[in-house]
């Protein structure tokens, strides 16, 4: 598996990635948990994963064909929760039970899925427009471009989804304490794996085209 690929076989592995990652980590953000004083949604265990996708194929393929990814899995997202919406309002047969927990599950309401589809364009976008722009001053940077990237679009994503989402229903400086764990959160979390995102980036950019 994965033998004799080509970079033009890793941008559809990763776009494939990208996008799964995606309507994964929203299905997730549905449950919280909670670290001491801290809450945060269960999407940060697969969320930042983005964001690592996101600066490995900034940095091989540049910031138009990333762009283009961004856009795909925003349309495939919408078409994952479109569907969930339908299969809930579908009539379900008398003998399955579990019809309230799926709607509780997967449906949406509107107020946090604009908050999701605005926070993960601009979060994304801002982070590969940077990452791009970045390299072509501070190409030997690879860690600084990384991180720097993910924590302007991590920031931007925390604060524009938590803002829409919750603003109005618990007190500011609950909301301040969230956006700000959930964009450290996200950004520690890349340090972390930074040596894996630079080991397969180094890895594809050796692959033949």
């Amino acid at each position: 598996m994965f033998k004799n690929i080509t970079k033009t076989d890793a941008f559809s592995i990763f776009t494939a990635f990208f996008c799964s990652c995606l309507i994964i980590s929203n299905v997730l953000a549905f449950k919280t948990f909670e670290i001491s004083f801290i809450t945060l949604p269960c999407a940060v265990i697969i969320f930042p994963v983005l964001y690592i996708v996101n600066d490995v194929l900034t940095e091989i393929y540049g910031f138009e064909k990333v762009k283009n990814i961004i856009f795909l899995g925003f349309f495939l997202n919408l078409i994952a929760v479109i569907a969930y919406e339908i299969a809930i309002y579908l009539p379900a047969p008398s003998y399955f039970v579990g019809a309230d927990a799926f709607a509780l599950v997967l449906g949406n309401s509107l107020r946090i899925l604009i908050a999701s589809f605005i926070s993960y364009i601009v979060g994304s976008l801002v982070n590969s427009y940077i990452m791009d722009r970045l390299k072509a001053k501070f190409e030997k940077y690879l860690f600084g471009r990384c991180i720097l990237s993910t924590l302007c679009g991590e920031g931007l994503d925390a604060l524009i989804f938590i803002s829409i989402a919750f603003i109005g229903t618990m007190p500011f400086e609950a909301l301040l304490i969230m956006i700000v764990a959930q964009a450290l959160f996200k950004t520690a979390y890349e340090i972390v794996i930074y040596p894996l995102t630079r080991f397969i980036i180094n890895k594809v950019k050796g692959l033949p085209q």
